[in-house]
């Protein structure tokens, strides 16, 4: 249930473009630390409330009935900052570098039943608010419920209407900043009448500390004083567990395919030899299996443009993903704000463009394709397309119930300059290059005029039952490493094991790439030459089970509620399968193709 009116007029300034095409990000707690002299004013900034256990869903901290100045000056923002959520407006606390307050008064307010009502209400849904004083994040709740007994039941509500700020410095620097309420009594809201005013005098105290920290990463404590959890554990056994039988089936699929392999070239190539004088090209007199269909599993598949366009689309993704997971092992995020990675995420797709333009139209002039501008168009519509849709129902949740989360009409005019500027170029040249650059397809054996007939198939055969086997196998291999992201995304841990991720992302690849070339051979093996749809849709069906495990995390995992969140997280939770259906169909149909060339140069046919 949302609480909050619609946002008081604000404005976010353009961010220059540039900065956005340097990925510079200013993330709180990294950088930007100021050198203050004793007595110099500290701006407090108050930027965010929301839902404790709704990440995905704030609000500006100025739409509670706070004390707000008369004229709101808000803080220009970075892209990453924006996309996060953040809307930082200067406060009314007055702090000073190195000097101590106790009990200055904020303000003195009178609150109608409605606004006491609206207080109440959210601090029965655990809002907190954030502030941010040189650039760290201090975090806190808006008040404090209790409830207690059975007979007699008790249900208390209480404002805090006290807050201490506590400091610690450096030098000239400030390492170190927290909230408390710790020896705070909270103002009680019940019991009051419908025509009554609530009045209140809000306080706080500021007291400075030294400290021999340097640095703020030198610190053991999260910038926030524990109010979220800093890190994840690390689950080993299971870790160790899920390396151990991904390496067992790949090892297995591999001597298993490798000894059927071997035996099928000598029997063929036998065959080959033996009946060479009046065998022909056809191999219908008493022989099956995959070397039957060699002059029809080249046969280029129905809309081989589509084709084309996810193979594209998911060689940049797997190029995008690639390219976060280095940045973060380089050390090039702050794990506290998820802003640097939004802010990369968008430059590394815009520029990654280039990829899926030259990857689709390589290949669609490799199979013959003639309608290369068409292909072009689908390639660069293929995602940005879902995304958008996605991406405005979303927003426009988020800015009916007025929340943070709504980008701003600069952002929305920034991002899709970027994108018209900079990612559709980027797709044009690249298939630009990859026509030009395009060699004939060289298949192996030639494809006759008229098709083969298909042999009716056994039900493990059949594209359900891939799909099922290749997509809960690749799955199985990330799914103690998933729970960790969407702990990340969608709760309040903050990732760290960027090492073990990338191992996990390799591994998944693996997976992938055996389980479609095991499918493949037993599909040819059953004379089926419709591969090339089949591959992509059989390892790529683990985005389906991907969304299924969001339905899970969603009912059973976290405590998110309400139509904001909710729409949020379907919504991106289907844009996220959709994104690991292109990555591992594109890298289960070019192990398929690998595969089936090596199969058929090494078998010998006139």
């Amino acid at each position: 249930m949302t609480v909050l009116g619609h946002p008081r007029s604000w404005s976010c300034q353009w961010l220059p473009l540039l900065m956005l095409l340097l990925g510079t990000g200013h993330e709180p707690g990294v950088e930007g630390v100021t050198h203050y002299k004793a007595g110099d004013p500290v701006i407090l900034y108050v930027n965010k409330v929301g839902p404790y256990h709704n990440p995905q869903e704030t609000y500006h901290y100025y739409q509670l009935p706070v004390c707000c100045p008369e004229k709101i000056r808000h803080k220009s923002l970075s892209l990453g900052e924006v996309l996060d959520g953040d809307r930082m407006a200067e406060s009314l606390y007055e702090i000073r570098f190195r000097e101590n307050a106790e009990k200055k008064v904020l303000c003195h307010m009178q609150l109608s039943s409605a606004q006491v009502e609206q207080l109440r209400q959210a601090i029965e849904e655990l809002y907190y608010f954030e502030f941010v004083v040189d650039d760290l994040p201090l975090r806190g709740f808006v008040g404090y419920m209790e409830e207690s007994g059975f007979l007699p039941h008790s249900h208390k509500i209480g404002l805090w209407t006290h807050l201490d700020f506590h400091l610690e410095f450096h030098g000239d620097r400030i390492i170190f900043a927290n909230v408390s309420v710790r020896d705070v009594k909270p103002h009680s809201l019940d019991g009051l009448r419908p025509d009554e005013f609530l009045g209140l005098t809000h306080t706080y105290s500021v007291r400075w500390s030294e400290t021999s920290v340097e640095r703020r990463s030198d610190r053991r404590r999260g910038d926030d004083g524990g109010f979220f959890p800093r890190t994840l554990e690390i689950h080993w056994l299971s870790i160790i567990n899920s390396m151990v039988l991904v390496f067992l089936l790949v090892g297995f699929v591999a001597v298993i395919l490798m000894r059927v392999l071997r035996n099928d070239l000598a029997r063929y190539n036998l065959d080959e030899e033996t009946t060479s004088g009046g065998a022909g090209d056809d191999f219908d007199q008493g022989d099956n299996g995959w070397k039957i269909i060699h002059t029809d599993v080249f046969r280029f598949p129905p809309y081989r443009g589509l084709l084309c366009a996810v193979l594209g689309v998911g060689a940049q993704f797997l190029a995008l993903g690639t390219g976060i997971i280095v940045m973060a092992l380089l050390g090039m995020f702050n794990v506290h704000r998820h802003g640097a990675i939004n802010s990369a995420a968008i430059l590394l797709y815009a520029l990654t463009c280039c990829i899926s333009g030259y990857v689709s139209s390589h290949f669609y002039r490799q199979i013959g394709g003639e309608r290369w501008v068409w292909n072009i168009i689908l390639t660069t519509s293929l995602f940005s397309v879902p995304f958008f849709l996605t991406w405005s129902v979303v927003n426009s949740v988020h800015w009916a119930n007025g929340s943070t989360q709504a980008l701003p009409a600069t952002t929305i005019l920034l991002l899709l300059t970027v994108w018209l500027l900079v990612g559709f170029p980027l797709t044009v040249i690249g298939g630009i290059f990859g026509k030009n650059n395009a060699s004939p397809f060289d298949a192996p054996c030639r494809t006759k005029n008229i098709a083969r007939e298909i042999p009716p198939q056994p039900w493990y055969k059949s594209t359900l039952i891939h799909m099922t086997v290749g997509g809960f196998l690749p799955f199985s291999a990330i799914s103690v490493e998933l729970y960790y992201i969407f702990a990340t995304v969608w709760g309040r841990e903050q990732y760290t094991l960027y090492g073990i991720l990338f191992f996990v992302f390799a591994i998944l690849l693996s997976v992938g790439a055996c389980i479609s070339i095991a499918l493949t051979y037993f599909q040819l093996s059953g004379e089926d030459y419709r591969w090339w749809w089949r591959s992509v849709l059989s390892v790529g069906s683990t985005g389906l089970f991907i969304f299924l495990y969001s339905v899970f995390y969603y009912a059973r995992r976290s405590n998110m509620s309400g139509a904001v969140q909710t729409v949020e997280f379907f919504g991106y939770s289907l844009l996220t399968g959709y994104v690991f259906f292109l990555m591992l169909g594109t890298i289960s149909f070019f192990s398929s193709l690998k595969f089936i060339r090596y199969i058929y140069v090494n078998l010998k046919m006139d």
